[in-house]
């Protein structure tokens, strides 16, 4: 997983902008692609700041609020497909997408197989 630059090799690339190097000859000179002291000079010329930007974020599911109706949903309907609940709890105001809810059942060990009758695909 990439990670972002140190702060010591921000602060090198902040002095050497300061002294009036083109942000493109300051990250030739430090090693880093032309494209991020281009970033990094847009950056220190709107903040004065040369920071890494914060990674990661929440990474809770917008999905445990919903987990009782989820399993309840599933006890009364089992064929849904995901799709569907992805509508139905667009319905509700839950706005995700189908992997997190593919997560969401993948966590609590719930799968949808399918039946039987969906491979009458042979001539008789």
């Amino acid at each position: 997983m990439t990670r972002p630059y140190s702060q010591d090799l921000r602060d090198r690339f902040s002095r050497l902008f300061a002294k009036g190097i083109a942000a493109r000859a300051a990250a030739r000179h430090l090693d880093v692609s032309e494209s991020t002291g281009v970033k990094w000079g847009h950056q220190l010329r709107a903040t004065g700041r040369l920071d890494a930007r914060p990674m990661g974020g929440d990474h809770r599911s917008k999905l445990t609020g919903e987990r009782d109706w989820l399993l309840a949903r599933v006890q009364e309907k089992d064929d849904l497909t995901l799709e569907r609940f992805r509508a139905e709890l667009a319905e509700r105001g839950v706005h995700v997408s189908v992997s997190a809810i593919w997560v969401f059942f993948a966590k609590e060990k719930i799968s949808f197989k399918k039946k039987s009758v969906a491979h009458r695909t042979r001539t008789a």
